[in-house]
């Protein structure tokens, strides 16, 4: 199978109406008249070079390629100079002459010009752009003027007239034509950079990333400065490679620095990593070359709605409607821009200001049902996404989220005063009151700590498969690295379930996002994400030490190579998929150093600063009279203070590389360096691989003392519980396996070890045992033994009700020994008075084993009335 035969989503949910399309793209298939569609990223198309005019300069006199070539790098006064010497009657000539004026915002200009050719040569390339030209504007005349340029592709075999055909299908929305006639363009003219530059973008503007990608390589390998082929791929790079997409877009600016769709994607990213002056410089610049730009103003606009300025929010609307009076864009774009800065409910109703301008816009409405989902309104949701889809059904987002809501139609939903869960239900049975018990006691706490109540009712949907996760969240599968999100009153995460145990821990998972609906709704959803992010880390490190030392040796190692991030660049850390984790583990020791210089009531006065509108710089000086820089040097002094003992020893010795040395060498280099980390759990892992196994215990005893919360398989206590193991030395295992499990908090097999040689070993102590189980229940809830044990512990502390919850764990697992977990559970609700449950689950487990003495007995207690 070739590249894109096949380009799969996430097909979530069984599909309950007939949706067309969006299963898979073609880009080979022998006919162009069926085939289906695929994934790619939303794309404003500001700048497109005339695909006809591109292939012509290959044809046509040496001045056309002259002023392709001009367009291309932005000099529109050559474009003039050189046209004007041209037959201003030639549609090619026509179209881009046009083209320089739309770039320039000379919109009646390029109108003036189109139009009387455009109605001689209706499917010339001056007719696709006067079609595009009056699509951009709003004008209902669009659709006719592009559907006969649409028409030649089911007559012509030219590469120009193909090509043009499908810029024009793709402008009416028929995806699957445009992509055929792309296609049929890009086999009859292989080496045209134009052709597959557009094809890239109608890749890109359907969500199929990859493929646009290697449309815009192709086209770079042609011609290595075809600008709207480098600014395809940075667009294209954008989530997965933020750095090397502003590299790349900055490249485009270097061949055409008037190029508006580079200058407005370069302020994008700057919104993002919340580099809002930068970003209004790139706005100015876009605005300087083309100062009726609907894209910019909207952008601008955006930006002083997200800025709290609504007198300039509302004069740059006006500026966009007074160009194109049904430019919903405007308010999409404010509304995309406030739901990434958490403002969700503000985004729906920015998102309806849109639709009453533009109502059957599919993206739009495709952007309200998101929007919705945030907010937690699925039935909204649904109805705008159904009509989105009606309008649009090759947009994969919108049928990827119409089927996950499938999904959720089969889930479970338990209500518990302001909570709503919706779990699988093979996984509500198990999961349910752990996950209620949880949420409540994180919400309690936080509320008090943070002095804020938030308001309900709170959604929480676990989902048992990571891409149906994904999907609930951003319309896509994938979201490798993510375990969990909220929405302000709406909070997503795996299951324990959607990953193999020990890979993270799902209560701290919910406990983290539990906090971010503190944070979030009492900063009125204008936290910035270093911040809420510092303190949902932060907060899981309080509730459980051992939840938050995952970095704690890799940081270290960080502070002395100086690989730390500045706190003015932490915000933007958080974009770098490089970066993202440092970035988290850093947020939360500046939150730690916050609530120690300031105090708990200075961070909480520093949340609700921002609700008021603030930004960063104006709310720490507002709340704690301080800023980034004053912060910074706080902040380095904590950091000496918390790591700098872990810092020497975790320190290589100049010019050592211990992974690479012989036994021998580091021999002479640990006894020279007895402090050393590294140094000693080297010479512990080659004395070992080298049969000498009471030196490697003293080298892993020596590295232990130095790092006694070091995690993993060649952490010390992991590597001295398997020498004791192969010695048969239970007792030394057990203490290695004890100290490992109380750092390595996600070893469910270390634990599970533990737990086994404990019971080997006939260790009953109820508070040796105990904490064992918790930890194995912690990390996979799903194990039915833990549960049982659990809750016999419980039964012998008089807890029942503790009890009765492991043991309905039990039975919802379907365990081996079923007689026995009725009974156990039987035996719960008998010892907390509950005897008409206590029969039922007597007369289960005698159905299934009708002579089991334990079930027997109980039954006689109750049919006596004993207690």
């Amino acid at each position: 199978m070739k590249r894109a035969d096949i380009i799969r989503v996430s097909m979530i949910g069984r599909l309950r109406r007939l949706r067309l399309g969006a299963v898979g793209w073609s880009r080979f298939r022998p006919s162009r008249r069926f085939c289906a569609f695929g994934l790619g990223t939303a794309l404003v198309l500001l700048v497109i070079i005339p695909v006809a005019i591109a292939q012509s300069s290959r044809r046509a006199p040496q001045a056309l390629q002259q002023a392709t070539r001009a367009l291309i790098e932005g000099r529109l006064d050559d474009v003039d100079a050189i046209t004007d010497k041209l037959d201003a009657q030639d549609p090619n000539v026509a179209a881009i002459r046009a083209r320089a004026s739309i770039v320039r915002g000379r919109y009646q200009q390029a109108d003036a010009l189109l139009r009387p050719i455009a109605q001689r040569a209706p499917s010339s390339e001056a007719a696709l752009e006067f079609g595009l030209l009056l699509q951009m504007l709003g004008r209902p005349d669009a659709t006719a003027v592009l559907g006969k340029v649409a028409a030649i592709a089911e007559v012509a075999d030219a590469a120009a007239d193909l090509a043009r055909a499908a810029r024009a299908l793709r402008a009416l929305g028929r995806f699957q034509e445009a992509n055929a006639a792309y296609r049929d363009a890009a086999a009859a003219a292989p080496r045209d950079p134009a052709i597959n530059t557009a094809w890239g973008e109608l890749f890109l503007e359907k969500y199929n990333r990859p493929e646009a990608l290697k449309s815009f390589q192709a086209a770079l390998q042609l011609d290595p400065k075809w600008a709207p082929a480098l600014l395809g791929a940075a667009r294209t790079l954008a989530d997965d490679n933020p750095p090397q997409a502003i590299a790349t877009a900055k490249r485009v600016l270097e061949i055409n620095p008037s190029d508006i769709g580079a200058h407005l994607f370069l302020a994008g990213q700057a919104i993002d990593a919340g580099h809002r002056d930068e970003a209004r410089q790139s706005l100015q610049k876009a605005l300087a070359v083309n100062p009726s730009s609907l894209d910019a103003h909207a952008l601008v606009a955006a930006l002083a709605y997200v800025e709290d300025k609504q007198p300039e929010f509302e004069a740059e609307i006006a500026k966009a409607l007074a160009i194109a009076p049904t430019f919903g864009e405007a308010y999409r774009v404010a509304g995309e821009l406030a739901a990434h800065n958490y403002r969700f409910d503000e985004a729906v109703v920015l998102a309806r200001r849109a639709l009453a301008l533009d109502p059957q816009n599919p993206r739009t409405l495709a952007n309200l049902g998101v929007h919705l989902l945030r907010t937690g309104d699925e039935p909204g949701a649904r109805i705008a996404l159904d009509a989105s889809f009606k309008i649009d059904p090759y947009d994969v987002v919108t049928f990827n989220l119409l089927g996950l809501m499938d999904t959720l139609d089969t889930f479970v939903t338990a209500r518990d005063g302001d909570l709503v869960l919706r779990m699988h239900k093979s996984e509500a049975p198990v999961l349910q009151d752990y996950v209620l018990a949880l949420s409540h006691k994180a919400l309690t706490t936080l509320a008090a700590r943070y002095e804020f109540t938030p308001r309900g009712p709170i959604l929480i949907e676990i989902f048992p498969k990571h891409d149906d996760f994904a999907v609930r969240n951003v319309g896509l599968p994938g979201m490798i690295g993510a375990l969990g999100a909220c929405f302000g009153r709406v909070v997503t995460m795996d299951s324990p379930k959607a990953r193999p145990p020990g890979e993270f821990q799902w209560e701290a998972t919910l406990w983290h996002e539990l906090a971010h609906v503190v944070t979030l709704q009492m900063s009125n959803q204008r936290v910035p994400r270093w911040l809420t992010e510092g303190i949902s880390v932060f907060e899981e490190k309080r509730e459980r030490p051992e939840w938050g030392r995952e970095m704690d040796l890799e940081f270290a190692g960080r502070l002395n190579r100086g690989e730390t991030l500045k706190l003015s660049n932490l915000n933007e850390a958080f974009q770098d998929p490089k970066t993202i984790s440092l970035a988290y583990y850093q947020a939360s020791l500046l939150v730690e150093h916050l609530v120690t210089a300031y105090g708990a009531a200075g961070l909480n006065k520093l949340l609700r600063t921002y609700g008021q509108g603030l930004e960063t710089e104006a709310a720490l000086k507002a709340a704690l009279n301080t800023d980034f820089d004053q912060l910074q040097v706080g902040f380095d002094q904590s950091l000496d203070r918390l790591f700098g003992d872990l810092r020497a020893v975790v320190a290589v010795p100049e010019g050592a590389e211990p992974q690479r040395m012989t036994v021998e060498a580091l021999r002479v280099l640990a006894t020279s360096h007895p402090r050393s980390y590294p140094v000693q759990l080297a010479l512990g892992l080659a004395l070992r691989k080298a049969g000498e196994i009471d030196g490697a215990m003293q080298a892993f005893e020596r590295a232990a003392a130095l790092v006694p919360t070091a995690r993993g398989q060649n952490s010390p206590h992991a590597q001295m519980a398997e020498i004791a193991l192969e010695k048969k030395d239970r007792t030394r295992a057990i203490v290695e396996l004890q100290a490992l499990v109380g750092s390595d908090f996600d070893n469910v097999e270390a634990a599970r070890q533990l737990a086994a040689l404990m019971r080997e070993a006939g260790i009953s102590d109820p508070a040796k045992i105990r904490p064992v189980y918790q930890r194995i229940v912690a990390i996979d809830p799903f194990d039915a033994e833990a549960h049982t044990v659990l809750g016999r512990l419980a039964m012998q502390a008089n807890a029942p009700d503790a009890a009765a919850r492991e043991f309905r764990a039990v039975i919802a697992l379907g365990p081996v020994d079923q007689a026995a977990a009725h009974t156990d559970l039987a035996e719960s609700y008998f010892m907390s008075g509950k005897r008409a449950e206590a029969k039922k689950q007597t007369l289960a487990a005698l159905e299934i084993a009708p002579s089991y003495e334990r079930a027997q007995e109980l039954l006689l207690k109750l049919a006596e009335g004993r207690p």
